[in-house]
């Protein structure tokens, strides 16, 4: 027994694509109904004036003649041209409105793998910085212990005077036993460790972390940043437009709008749009965000006194000052 027989044509029946111009008959339905009302209107015509009384003849009756039979077959074809026109166009519109949800979907579903992508290396990166901090806060430990371990001589008892025991006066603040915290420490804390191997940057960031001040606006720096990070805005990414030093040492005594507005030199419209839309929806980050600006405003103000203006520019490199470009953008700091 014979299977069915091939399709002559397998094109025919092959699913078109999404920029595939549809298949159309040859002759529509359109066409055939008009083809069926011109030889029905012609049968008629003929009836009427070749059949029946056409009455007195001429030029003039001959003319009104043609135009009676042939008026109507025109507006027919008429009809009919415009229905098809308007098919094609209802059908062209399907087409694009399909082509354009699928571009849609596929930009969402770039956008979701992208941001799936970034999770997985940011947290891997934050491990590492955090496994390397805990290993050398450990390291340190370690050695501090052994060398409290060693024995010690025993030294020979010396009377005790009055003036010793006045150096061990009770409610001395650690801050002040410290030495103060150099410009280089705290510009190289706040760019924060470069990588988990980053020895230097981890130490100037423990010098740092001693210092109250600093370690107040660390921390801060530290929070906006991890919130930043939730929307995909790093700081490496950004290339702001640098101000020069005496800008910001307009800043540090007090200058604020027009006069600053080169600080706000953050021009990525993506970065600043969502810092935007997250201080207006988010309560907690608009707080993370100004604290975070209040406490940059008063480390500035007393750094500047200091700095010099090489100081000032590797200030203004750094991460922590970066994020008070978007933020203090965003807030209207510069405006």
């Amino acid at each position: 027994m014979s299977g069915p027989s091939p399709d002559p044509d397998p094109a025919r029946n092959a699913p078109l694509g999404l920029y595939d111009r549809p298949r159309r008959a040859s002759v529509t339905g359109i066409e055939i109904i008009a083809i069926a009302l011109t030889l029905l209107w012609l049968a008629v015509s003929v009836y009427l004036f070749v059949f029946a009384d056409a009455g007195a003849g001429g030029g003039v009756g001959f003319l009104v003649t043609m135009l009676a039979i042939f008026m109507p077959v025109a507006m027919i074809w008429v009809a009919a041209t415009a229905a098809k026109a308007s098919r094609v166009m209802r059908e062209e519109s399907q087409r694009l409105q399909a082509a354009i949800d699928a571009i849609r979907q596929a930009y969402i579903t770039q956008q979701q793998k992208q941001a799936a992508g970034h999770e997985p290396s940011v947290a891997k990166k934050l491990d590492e910085i955090a496994a390397a901090a805990k290993k050398t806060e450990t390291t340190l430990a370690t050695f501090s212990t052994s060398r409290r371990a060693r024995p010690l001589p025993i030294p020979a008892a010396a009377p005790e005077s009055a003036e010793d025991q006045g150096l061990l006066a009770l409610g001395t603040p650690a801050e002040a036993l410290s030495p103060p915290l150099s410009t280089e420490d705290l510009i190289r804390a706040l760019h924060f460790p470069e990588t988990a191997e980053d020895v230097e940057g981890f130490a100037a960031l423990r010098r740092a972390l001693k210092d109250r001040s600093a370690a107040q606006l660390i921390q801060a720096a530290q929070d906006v940043l991890t919130l930043l990070s939730h929307e995909g805005i790093y700081m490496d990414d950004l290339r702001p437009d640098m101000a020069r030093p005496e800008v910001w040492r307009q800043f540090a005594h007090g200058a604020r709008g027009r006069a600053v507005a080169s600080l706000g030199g953050v021009r990525d419209r993506s970065s600043l749009a969502l810092t935007a839309g997250r201080m207006k929806q988010d309560p907690i980050f608009r707080d993370a965000a100004h604290h975070f600006l209040r406490l940059f405003d008063r480390m500035f103000a007393t750094f500047e006194a200091q700095a010099s203006d090489a100081e000032i520019s590797a200030l203004g490199e750094t991460r922590t000052a970066r994020a008070f470009m978007l933020l203090g953008r965003v807030a209207g700091t510069f405006d």
